[in-house]
């Protein structure tokens, strides 16, 4: 995720990549979309940066305008340091393929999700799985993602983490015929994203979607061997996210609407994991119930246990999270916050017209200090699991309710 959490700290190394180049530098074109404060914030490091279209967003109350720019990709790096240094965040921006696909990004969801009725009324299914959850099986995953040097979307280890992570998840389907375990392949980076499905009965062609970011990065470099733990960028969400599927999946419970679970490949990269998963799903016209991201649960920087993002966000989702809260984590206090254009994976599901929600481990102003650096671990947020058992509990409430409606 981001300095401050807008997540993507994104795209170095595209510029800097991973393994040096033997032959000559070939210059190729880059092209991203992102938000006027970032932009005005990167043009001495991007100086050939060049403006292709623009557009005036209206989120949360408020008004955004957004760029489409071309760029030499090799500037990447510079950009993203720029944001991280003068912003205190690594983000703001999305990575797109070709002009046109940078193009349609400003064309966001021209058509608000349609209307949605949320109930809370699965308290017997809901409380027993809350119950059930632990903070133990969180740091087991925390560990064990962070255990990598990296887990960077272009890196050895970035893929090996995918496969340890799809390994874990397998084990938690054993004995279930209704739940399947995959890799998404994306052809332009070799991290695969981790799936896994449980398939709805009577509802099943309508999803719910939850998921994390499973890579990491270093905001001024990378290498093969960078240490870049992530431990709470993004190894907090993932593990938040497996703690409840743990839980729902041990207590037997087969939900009406299918639930798909996500870690999502190249998030630091300008969101390109979840962009690609995101429009294969509208392009299929795929019906989703709803999306929620967990990047970011175990650094309580702030007052209040949980901020949920109002930008780039389903305000009636987000106000359904709220009420889980207040019904199922009744001690918690709940914020609300802003995180600005392409900050995590929620943004590629809100632009293709799904109602997504974000709920953050902290205010933005005062989120974990040490992401995208070699000390994002176990121990900088403060040797515990309890913040980040909030936000699994959160994410099991969410699946349960909304899949059994």
């Amino acid at each position: 995720m981001k300095s401050p959490f807008l997540t993507l700290c994104v795209l170095s190394f595209l510029s800097l990549g991973i393994a040096a180049s033997t032959g000559p530098t070939v210059k190729r074109k880059a092209w991203i979309t992102i938000g006027d404060g970032a932009l005005r914030q990167v043009k001495a490091a991007a100086p050939d940066i060049v403006v292709i279209d623009s557009r005036q967003f209206g989120v949360a109350g408020a008004a955004e305008k957004v760029h489409a720019v071309v760029m030499d990709e090799s500037r990447i790096g510079a950009v993203t340091a720029a944001i991280h240094q003068r912003m205190g965040q690594c983000g703001g921006f999305m990575y797109h393929a070709s002009e046109a696909e940078a193009r349609a990004a400003l064309a966001r969801r021209a058509a608000a999700p349609p209307a949605r009725v949320y109930e809370i009324k699965h308290r017997d299914l809901v409380e027993p799985i809350l119950a059930s959850m632990d903070e133990q099986h969180i740091e087991a995953t925390i560990v064990g993602l962070s255990g990598f040097a990296n887990r960077y979307y272009r890196s050895r280890l970035g893929v090996d983490a995918s496969n340890w992570l799809l390994s874990a998840w397998r084990g938690l389907a054993t004995g279930r015929d209704d739940i399947s375990v995959a890799q998404v392949v994306h052809p332009a980076y070799p991290q695969p994203s981790v799936t896994l499905t449980i398939a709805g009965t009577d509802l099943a062609d309508e999803k719910v979607v939850v998921g994390a970011h499973l890579d990491s990065i270093l905001s001024f470099g990378m290498s093969e061997t960078a240490r870049a733990p992530g431990a709470d960028d993004d190894a907090s969400g993932v593990a938040s996210m497996t703690e409840a599927l743990r839980a729902i999946i041990g207590s037997g419970y087969r939900p009406r609407r299918t639930i798909y679970v996500v870690a999502y490949a190249a998030e630091e990269a300008g969101l390109r994991g979840s962009q690609e998963i995101a429009r294969s799903f509208r392009q299929a016209g795929e019906k989703v119930a709803g999306v929620l991201q967990l990047d970011m649960t175990n650094y309580k920087g702030a007052p209040n246990d949980i901020y949920l993002i109002t930008d780039y966000t389903n305000g009636p989702q987000n106000a359904f999270l709220a009420q889980l809260a207040g019904a199922y984590l009744p001690s918690l206090k709940v914020g609300y916050d802003r995180c600005g254009y392409g900050c995590s994976d929620h943004a590629s599901w809100d632009a293709q017209g799904y109602p997504a929600s974000m709920p953050f481990e902290s205010s933005m102003a005062r989120d974990n200090p040490y992401i995208h650096t070699g000390k994002d671990t176990l121990a900088h947020s403060g040797s515990q699991t309890a913040h980040a058992l909030k936000f699994a509990r959160l994410a099991a409430a969410y699946m349960v309710e909304l899949s059994a409606q």
